[in-house]
């Protein structure tokens, strides 16, 4: 007969070989448990798997060597062989599966309880045991009360003193983090402010009233026409005159055009003599030569007020001197109280705009100057000193004494002085509370099951404290201290 042989593994329990049972279509499945394999199943689980397979229509059988699973097995009437040869050589044994029968329940026994009477001892009525065993009873929960009830506060005011050193403060701006030598890092803050400053004007210059103009003639050297656009520059030695309409040079070299021109600048400089133009500027001039056949006329001038380079220089002093005030006031606006800047090291780290409303060569009896710059300052924050003198103190805080608080307090012992490596040396002076160090189940194994007066007594023979010790009883007319100790509690001003 057709068997399929399904072998198991150790992680194999009742749910994943059922499911490898639902796959089998023969009417025989051999579950094989190799040698060395730990097969977890139950005799509860060989049961539920023989029931599923005969719900598939087919036979359940084993091939194992262990012991109790063969056993089970052979409770459960699944046949159990040595080797999957044998199961296959051999007629597997068609055992009925059993199966339980409901009983029906007993309609008799309420009747039976009623009629059974439970007598008890004669020496459990008697007073002479009652009594004791009440009493063993009242003082079993007088007891349990006694020791979870009452509660214990023990104050302890313990030797506090102050803690102070002084510290040398090296602040670098490349240091990046604190050290417990006395290196911190150097921040920079910078801020932008602007300002307007008005000077009136003391410097003399020439100021121009009208541009010299007149007529050039264009040469055509070359054999195609040549297009002069307005604004084509012709030039005398530094004198630049463009013209001011459009000119076509016919084809032909020799061919001319006369075209009007104006001076660039204005004033005398522009009035040339005759035939004094003889320069065209661009790629232009390869193809056309220029010259003047007559004056070049009409360029005025006047002597007026101006503003020379020394009044635009007084108005950048003045202006940046107040503006680095206005910078150094709002910058001390932004430090927390405890920070340390440096004022010494304020300075200008660039001009973001700086506009003179007084151009180059106008007149004018007044100069107004509108700059926005940023100034930068270095600064130590208050952080970072805290971590500092923490560590410092840390570092020589005496034996058996603890810090009261996180609290640091710091001042400047000394002036601080830039050094040549752009760093910043000084001396601060730091300080805190600390206070002796209390061991609170020496504490309380101090007070344990003493009365108040006797737990004050030895707390203060066995402790360095300041002032005498408290305990507190809950409630308040409990006379002993508890016995257990999570219910002490020691406080400590």
């Amino acid at each position: 007969m057709k068997t399929q042989i399904i072998t198991l593994e150790s992680h194999d329990d009742l749910i994943s070989v059922r499911d490898r049972l639902s796959w089998a279509k023969t009417p025989r499945i051999l579950l094989v448990a190799p040698k060395y394999v730990k097969v977890n199943l139950r005799q509860v689980d060989l049961k539920v798997l023989q029931r599923h397979a005969s719900a598939l229509g087919a036979q359940l059988g084993l091939v194992t060597r262990q012991r109790r699973v063969r056993a089970a097995a052979e409770e459960v009437g699944i046949p159990v062989f040595t080797s999957t040869g044998e199961a296959q050589k051999v007629a597997w044994a068609n055992t009925p599966q059993t199966r339980l029968q409901r009983k029906a329940p007993d309609k008799t026994l309420r009747e039976k309880r009623e009629q059974i009477q439970i007598k008890e001892a004669a020496w459990r009525a008697h007073p002479a045991a009652r009594i004791p065993i009440f009493l063993v009873g009242v003082l079993s929960v007088f007891a349990i009360a006694a020791l979870f009830i009452p509660r214990a506060q023990v104050t302890l005011n313990p030797i506090k003193q102050t803690q102070s050193i002084v510290i040398p403060v090296n602040a670098n701006p490349s240091v990046k983090d604190v050290f417990i030598t006395g290196s911190i890092p150097a921040r920079e803050k910078q801020i932008i402010v602007e300002g307007e400053q008005k000077i009136r004007v003391t410097g003399e210059g020439i100021a121009a009233l009208s541009k010299a103009k007149g007529f050039v003639i264009f040469r055509n050297l070359t054999q195609g026409a040549v297009t002069i656009p307005i604004g084509t520059v012709v030039t005398s030695d530094d004198v630049r005159f463009v013209t001011i309409e459009l000119g076509l040079v016919n084809p032909g070299v020799g061919e001319t055009v006369e075209l009007e021109v104006e001076a660039v600048e204005g004033g005398l400089s522009g009035n040339l003599e005759a035939e004094t133009i003889n320069a065209v500027d661009g790629r232009l001039g390869l193809s056309l030569s220029v010259l003047n056949p007559e004056l070049m006329e009409g360029g005025r001038e006047r002597a007026s007020v101006q503003a020379t380079d020394a009044d635009r220089a007084r108005a950048k002093e003045l202006l940046l001197k107040s503006l680095e005030e206005d910078a150094r006031a709002s910058l001390l606006d932004e430090f927390n109280s405890d920070d340390v800047f440096f004022d010494e090291t304020i300075s200008l780290s660039q001009i973001i705009s700086e506009n003179y409303d007084l151009p180059v060569g106008a007149a004018g009896s007044q100069l107004t100057l509108t700059m926005q710059v940023e100034y930068s300052i270095l600064y130590v924050s208050a952080s970072d000193l805290t971590e500092l003198a923490s560590l410092a103190l840390n570092a020589s805080l005496p034996s058996g004494f603890i810090p009261a608080s996180d609290a640091v307090t710091f001042e400047s012992a000394t002036s601080p002085v830039a050094l040549a490596d752009q760093s910043i040396h000084w001396t601060i002076r730091t300080e805190r509370e600390i206070v002796q160090q209390v061991n609170t189940v020496q504490v309380t194994q101090l007070v344990q099951a003493l009365d108040v007066s006797a737990a004050q007594t030895q707390l203060e023979k066995n402790l360095p404290l300041l002032s005498k010790p408290k305990v507190t009883m809950s409630p308040s007319w409990w006379p002993w201290v508890p016995m257990v100790p999570f219910r002490i509690e020691v406080v400590t001003q």
